[in-house]
């Protein structure tokens, strides 16, 4: 892979020019981009996946689902449909992808949950129910310029700041590094446990926030339990057992469990990876199934699985959490 972004050089300032391009025509108007009326939060990342951008918009439901009516919109990536998708019990990660079908089966008493190509249509799509969101939360829609969110939380990772990287192909970000002053928040996410103030400091002196931004950093929290559909078991109790992942990067999940000192091996697949068949029988074999909760939503179906597939749960933890949350509530509280 290194070798072919290496090759690849040579195509990179032909995807810098365009994709800056664009963004200059949305800046300066000659691209038309639809502001609204209520609060609309866009959760985003510059680089091409894997910044945590699930748990951020799981943090920000637990946020405001006690004070508003929320709606998550998501592309729904992977999906086999294709049209504007409101939630409903019938509905699975086939028809609403992965994420947004994890946002619903965790979430789906307090907030509404839809699936949308086109933010536009899918903002209209659920204003337009009876029971309208007060509040959506944009997932993964920093590039998506034909819609304007009051408020843009950028997300980056500690092993991989987006400042230290380059546009695609060679590198890993979706548009030049400038196309981050569009952020109002830039949470610097995946940090160790034990990132010191030192280092909090000189990472956001090279961001060199704008005056309206303000930068913050998070940690991932993994559960002590482990759950399947029908029961939860203690992650440190479990046999030796086999990790099945289709995530952007599973290197922090892999380096957790090591640290915990459990045995086990590791099949790792794409990110969004549709299993086959063939894929199914052959985790058939195995005693025991761990996965990450995104890809449990589109294996729980699997009779055959069911007895032996657990998920092991995640959360982001944000230092300064309180500052952070006056953030996010101050600029709902606007509207």
């Amino acid at each position: 892979m290194k070798l072919l972004r290496f090759l690849l050089f040579p195509v990179m300032p032909f995807y810098f020019v365009v994709t800056w391009l664009r963004n200059v025509l949305y800046d300066y108007g000659f691209k038309k981009s639809k502001s609204y009326d209520f609060p609309l939060l866009c959760v985003g990342n510059l680089s091409a996946g894997g910044t945590g951008k699930t748990p951020m918009v799981e943090y920000l439901i637990r946020v405001l689902k006690d004070d508003f009516k929320i709606a998550t919109l998501s592309r729904g990536y992977g999906r086999e449909t294709e049209v504007f998708v409101l939630g409903t019990p019938k509905d699975t990660a086939k028809t609403l992808g992965d994420e947004p079908f994890q946002f619903y089966s965790k979430f789906s008493k307090d907030i509404q949950v839809a699936v949308d190509a086109n933010r536009q249509n899918g903002i209209a799509e659920l204003r337009g129910v009876l029971s309208k969101p007060e509040v959506i939360i944009l997932d993964d829609a920093f590039q998506h310029r034909k819609v304007t969110a009051g408020l843009n939380i950028l997300l980056t990772t500690y092993s991989n700041l987006y400042y230290k990287d380059c546009v695609l192909p060679t590198g890993n970000l979706r548009e030049p590094r400038v196309g981050a002053k569009r952020a109002n928040i830039i949470v610097v996410t995946k940090c160790p446990k034990d990132i010191t103030d030192g280092e909090k400091a000189k990472i956001v002196k090279e961001i060199s926030p704008e005056v309206h931004q303000t930068v913050f950093f998070s940690t991932i929290v993994y559960s002590e339990m482990v759950f399947s559909d029908a029961e939860s078991r203690g992650l440190k109790q479990l046999p030796k057992f086999t990790l099945v992942t289709g995530i952007a990067n599973a290197s922090p999940l892999v380096a957790f469990l090591n640290a915990e000192g459990l045995a086990f091996k590791h099949l790792e697949f794409k990110d969004h990876y549709s299993f086959t068949a063939t894929d199914i029988k052959s985790f058939e074999a195995e005693e025991l199934l761990l996965t990450t909760e995104k890809d449990f939503m589109r294996l729980k179906n699997n009779e055959r699985l069911k007895h032996k597939l657990f998920y092991l749960p995640i959360e982001a933890q944000i230092d300064n959490s309180e500052n952070f949350n006056n953030l996010i509530t101050a600029f709902v509280a606007k509207y």
